[in-house]
C-alpha cells in the first residue's frame, strides 16, 4: 500500500481506505465481516470509515465494528484511522437529523459508544445543512477537535462554495478542514465542474480543495458496482441491484451507461486490469484525490480492489480512450 498526505495536514491515508456504508449491518456475516477487516490491514488499508446512520438498522456497522475492533484490534489502535460522520437521520424528532451543534456533538457521542472508542480519527459533518447556519456547524466541529472526540474534522458532500466558505471559517477558529469527501466517479464527475450542485464558486471543487490544503477521498468510485463486470450480462440476482434497491437499482443500470462500461474494457485489457481496477486507477491517477474509499462483499473482492492502488501509469494515449468512451 502506498499512502499520501491529506492535503496541508500530516495525516497520511492509504491510497485505498475500506468504508463500512455495506455489508457491516446485522444481515451481514460476521465472519465474512472479519475476514475483509483482517485482510483489509494485512493489505495495508488502514483507515475504515464509517457514519452514524450505516446498517441496517442505524448504528449497527459502528456496533459491527466496535465488535471486532475489541476482539482483534485494540493492540493496534495507534495503526488505525478510524471515521465516522453526523449529517443526515438518525433518530425520530427535532434533535436527529441536520447540522446542528446539539445533533452532531450528541451523534458523535453515541458513536464512540458504539465503537467503544474514545475518539475517531476523523470526524465529518455529512451533509450542508440550509437550515442551520454554517458557522454552527463548524463551531461544533471545532468544538470536537478541542475536546478530543476527534483528532481531524472534515465535511461531505458540500458543493464549491460552501466548500471554501466552511474552510474559512474553520482557518479563523483554528482547526482547519482536514478532508472533503465527496461522491466521485467515471460517470459522476461533479467534483471537477464548476458551479456544480448550484455553487456560486466560479471553481470547481478540486479546485477550491487544492487551494485550501483539503485532501479529498471519493466515495462510490466504482458507482455502487456499475463500473465492473457485474452487470454486463444483466442483473444477477445476488447482486445489490437485485436485492437491494435503497442505494442502487435496475434504474441507475441504463444501456447507454453500459455502454460506456463495455468501451472501457479494452482499455483496462491493455492495462492488464479489470473494469473495476481501471477505476480505481484513474480515481487516484494524478490531480485526482487523495484516497478512493472502496466497500467489499468478501475478502477476495478487497484484494481485487486494492491491487488498482499500485497499478500502472496512466499513458497520455490511454487517457484519451479513456475521456472518449466517458464521452460517447
Amino acid at each position: 500500500m502506498t499512502y499520501a498526505r491529506s492535503g496541508a495536514s500530516g495525516l497520511k491515508l492509504p491510497r485505498v481506505s475500506l468504508g463500512l456504508w455495506h455489508n457491516f449491518g446485522d444481515d451481514a456475516d460476521r465472519r465474512t465481516q472479519r475476514d475483509i477487516l483482517r485482510t483489509a490491514f494485512d493489505l495495508g488499508v488502514t483507515h475504515v470509515d464509517l457514519a452514524n446512520n450505516y446498517g441496517p438498522p442505524y448504528g449497527a456497522a459502528e456496533e459491527s465494528f466496535g465488535r471486532h475492533l475489541a476482539a482483534d484490534w485494540r493492540p493496534f489502535r495507534d495503526e488505525l484511522v478510524i471515521s465516522s460522520k453526523a449529517g443526515y437521520d438518525m433518530w425520530p424528532g427535532p434533535y436527529g437529523d441536520g447540522g446542528s451543534r446539539k445533533y452532531l456533538i450528541a451523534s458523535l457521542d453515541q458513536s464512540l459508544t458504539r465503537m467503544g472508542l474514545e475518539y475517531v480519527d476523523i470526524f465529518y459533518s455529512h451533509r450542508r445543512d440550509p437550515e442551520t447556519p454554517l458557522e454552527e456547524t463548524m463551531g461544533a466541529l471545532d468544538r470536537i477537535v478541542r475536546s478530543g472526540k476527534a483528532l481531524y474534522v472534515g465535511i461531505s458532500s458540500y458543493n464549491a462554495a460552501d466548500t471554501a466558505r466552511a474552510a474559512q471559517i474553520m482557518r479563523e477558529l483554528g482547526t482547519p478542514l482536514t478532508i472533503h469527501q465527496p461522491r466521485y466517479s467515471m460517470l459522476d464527475r461533479w467534483i471537477e465542474e464548476p458551479g456544480a450542485h448550484g455553487s456560486a464558486d466560479s471553481r470547481s471543487l478540486l479546485d477550491v480543495l487544492d487551494a485550501d490544503g483539503i485532501g479529498s477521498i471519493a466515495f462510490s468510485p466504482l458507482e455502487q458496482g456499475l463500473l465492473t463486470d457485474r452487470y454486463l450480462d444483466g442483473i444477477p440476482a445476488d447482486s445489490r441491484a437485485g436485492h437491494d434497491g435503497r442505494y442502487f437499482s435496475e434504474r441507475n443500470i441504463t444501456p447507454e451507461r453500459l455502454a460506456v462500461v463495455r468501451a472501457l474494457g479494452p482499455i483496462a485489457a491493455e492495462r492488464g486490469q479489470s473494469i473495476a481496477q481501471l477505476a480505481i486507477s484513474w480515481i487516484l491517477r494524478p490531480g485526482g484525490v487523495t484516497s478512493a474509499l472502496v466497500g467489499a462483499s468478501s475478502a477476495r473482492q478487497l484484494r481485487d480492489t486494492v491491487a488498482a492502488a499500485s497499478g500502472p501509469d496512466f499513458t497520455p494515449g490511454q487517457l484519451t480512450a479513456i475521456e472518449q468512451a466517458l464521452s460517447s
